[in-house]
């Protein structure tokens, strides 16, 4: 649960974290300047707006928020787009671009299961299933009198005219 929990923690911050992670990779081990280019206008933009509405869209779900950790398929889709966004921060030319390939692959791939995830937790049917029985309110059912007849309140509304007439 601990694990599920960190990454629920972080989710937001890695919004901001992991593009400076790319623009320091750069710096670090000096990938010139078509790189810089691609890392400022291209790679920090996407990662910033791609892991905001990820994140997001994985504290939507109701199981999120109550128990504030992510499921274990969220463990394993964040686990590995972050493992691939940061070897990309390394920019080694022998592989750099298939691991690109496959952050693409796992971002889009981590949407859809996002989507998945929290269409399935917002269907009338979820719900009703994961509604605690003891909740639900049952109808009161009145009271027999001593005739047969069930008592109920019966309230009359009694109509008033208005004090102060209209002007037309």
């Amino acid at each position: 649960m601990w694990l599920r929990r960190g990454f629920f923690a972080w989710l937001i911050p890695a919004a901001v974290v992991l593009p400076v992670w790319l623009l320091v990779g750069w710096a670090v081990f000096d990938a010139g300047g078509w790189a810089f280019v691609w890392v400022l206008f291209l790679a920090m933009p996407s990662v910033f707006i791609g892991q905001l509405v990820l994140g997001l869209l994985a504290r939507a779900r109701g199981t999120v928020r109550a128990h504030r950790a992510v499921s274990w398929w969220d463990v394993a889709g964040f686990g590995l787009w972050h493992a691939l966004i940061v070897s990309l921060g390394f920019f080694d030319q022998a592989w750099w671009a298939p691991v690109m390939v496959a952050t693409l692959l796992v971002g889009v791939g981590l949407f859809w299961l996002q989507v998945w995830q929290l269409w399935r937790e917002a269907r009338p049917a979820a719900v009703y299933f994961r509604t605690d029985a003891s909740s639900l309110r049952r109808p009161r059912v009145p009271a027999e009198s001593a005739s047969g007849l069930a008592e109920q309140d019966v309230f009359v509304i009694a109509e008033t005219q208005d004090p102060l007439p209209r002007r037309d």
